[in-house]
């Protein structure tokens, strides 16, 4: 869960533009694990747009209104294997791209570096980055319980306010073209941290390059 986060909903958006420990089989080896559970251009302007906070009751609603939208819900105890399968496909499609894949419980975390993905002070998509959210966007299809959070972060470099501003327009864009590829609006949401959680010092350019990114954040939808 992301607290105390500007959000945007996305649907609105585009309206104006502790489980237990399982054996699993891996799909690829064939061997038997335990799942790791137990160990482009911008859409538009958020006119209109959804602003609160991502809070436990919000994330309530957000999985009825999934489940309602008819995109189901993974039973809790097979969560784990349902984004094992997903992390193992997602680091396949995304070798040597720039953008690493982390894990963390069922969760799984793709981090977008802003010099890979953007042009500079721009939320316009860098022409060579489609090729890499297509092949996002086809694992994101191909399992889709899950909630998918798409983060803009940036440096301390300027205006606060300006930062915020980039990175939620930054998220947006992402957003808005996984969308156009197919993944459900109705499973995304969209936030800009601006410059508020940086991962690295912003003293120093190397730093302040690691905390210009964006995040997709992809969580099951669990019964």
């Amino acid at each position: 869960m992301i607290l105390n986060m500007k959000s945007v909903v996305v649907g609105a958006i585009l309206a104006t533009f502790g489980v237990s420990a399982c054996t699993t089989v891996n799909p690829y080896t064939q061997e038997k694990q335990v799942s790791k559970v137990a160990m482009g251009t911008g859409i538009g302007a958020a006119s209109g747009a959804v602003i609160g906070l991502l809070t436990a009751s919000g994330k309530h609603s957000r999985r009825n209104a999934l489940i309602g939208a008819g995109i189901g819900a993974v039973a809790g105890g097979s969560a784990g294997y349902y984004m094992d399968v997903q992390e193992a496909k997602l680091r396949q499609r995304l070798q040597n791209t720039g953008v690493s894949v982390t894990r963390q419980g069922d969760n799984i975390i793709l981090n977008m570096p802003g010099n890979v993905t953007f042009a500079t002070n721009s939320p316009n998509i860098n022409g060579g980055f489609y090729e890499v959210l297509n092949a996002v966007a086809v694992v994101l299809k191909e399992y889709p319980k899950t909630y998918v959070d798409v983060v803009g972060h940036t440096d301390s470099t300027g205006d606060a306010a300006y930062n915020q501003r980039l990175s939620e327009d930054r998220a947006r864009s992402v957003a808005g073209y996984l969308t156009s590829q197919g993944v459900q609006v109705e499973r995304l949401l969209v936030a800009g941290r601006g410059e508020t959680e940086p991962i690295a010092s912003n003293d120093t350019a190397e730093g302040r390059s690691q905390n210009r990114r964006v995040n997709i954040q992809i969580a099951p939808v669990t019964q």
